[in-house]
């Protein structure tokens, strides 16, 4: 079997390296990638062959070159900016390709449904990136919730990624680019919540601000209290004793869920679920855009009702 093609736009860009791992290590050939920047040497770790270039307008030219010439490529990776999602995936179905993209699909609910049209139009699909699914800590919590019937679970969610102040000078620290700190850094908890613990009944906003959000959500089978955080004063005393920059914790009825192991090749199982027909598409997307959406939008409450007990920390730093 030939292997298949993919292009890739964003290749300067955090995520992008798993995504080359991932066509690498599933047998196929990146043949064209695309970014503003040309740092992009990782690039020869993998596909020292592939095309490259750094204006969409002569990537664009370069696909459907290849399209007419009857060697159209088979899949175009996505790892640009939020806000750029959409466009770019709609550029992928209409260069007749199947559309691979980083999460969030889009920044608005309502995009899906025009990409859903897209679909229909051109007979190709877009598939997400929810690699948390695949974890296999994730895939037992959700087993181990299934089991347990209609119980409603306690949950607490804190995640703390330290940023530096480039992160707020680049398009990641734009609401309008990014969506903001639910959206960009907290979508694939949100995603996965929905996953394991059924469909969103009820948020509340206690904090929405530049560096941190937090809120409570009722699942359908969960009490969900969220921190997010890209503020390094954020972090417990023992991250910030030690220097450590990220702090994750997953808490379902008091009982911590261990995940900090088993990501290294969640994008190539991804890679391989897609190429068999059974990736995530638009529909499975939906749930958590809608959820971040709202967040994004919802008026903070304050510190009222049940709230994630690291929102006093933050009201006490603030009051001083």
């Amino acid at each position: 079997m030939n292997p298949n093609t993919f292009a890739l736009i964003g290749a300067a860009g955090f995520v992008a390296p798993r995504h080359m791992k991932a066509i690498h290590d599933t047998g196929n050939r990146l043949v064209a990638a695309l970014d503003p920047s040309d740092s992009v040497g990782i690039i020869d770790s993998y596909f020292p062959e592939a095309d490259f270039f750094t204006e969409f307008e002569r990537f664009d030219r370069h696909i459907d070159k290849l399209r007419r010439q009857g060697r159209p490529v088979d899949y175009i990776s996505i790892c640009s900016p939020n806000y750029l999602h959409d466009a770019h995936t709609r550029f992928a179905l209409r260069s007749q390709a199947h559309a691979i993209c980083e999460k969030p699909l889009v920044l608005n609910p309502w995009n899906i449904d025009g990409l859903q049209e897209m679909e229909q139009e051109t007979g190709k699909k877009v598939f997400n990136i929810l690699q948390l699914r695949l974890h296999p800590a994730i895939i037992q919590l959700k087993e181990h919730i299934q089991q347990a019937d209609d119980r409603i679970h306690d949950v607490e969610i804190t995640y703390i990624t330290s940023r530096g102040n480039w992160y707020h000078r680049s398009w990641k620290g734009q609401v309008e680019k990014s969506g903001g700190i639910a959206t960009n850094i907290g979508v694939h908890f949100f995603d996965m919540l929905a996953w394991v613990f059924g469909d969103c009944i009820n948020s509340t906003v206690h904090i929405n601000q530049h560096e941190r959000a937090a809120g409570y959500l009722e699942m359908k089978n969960a009490r969900v209290r969220w921190f997010l955080s890209v503020n390094a004063q954020d972090l417990p005393p023992a991250q910030q004793d030690t220097r450590q920059r990220t702090y994750r914790s997953i808490t379902v009825n008091d009982r911590a869920v261990e995940f900090s192991d088993g990501f290294t090749d969640l994008h190539t199982l991804s890679y391989q679920a897609i190429l068999a027909g059974q990736g995530y598409g638009l529909d499975a997307a939906r749930t958590a855009v809608e959820m971040v959406y709202r967040i994004r939008n919802e008026k903070p409450a304050g510190l009222q009702s049940d709230y994630h007990p690291f929102c006093n920390r933050i009201e006490s730093k603030q009051s001083k």
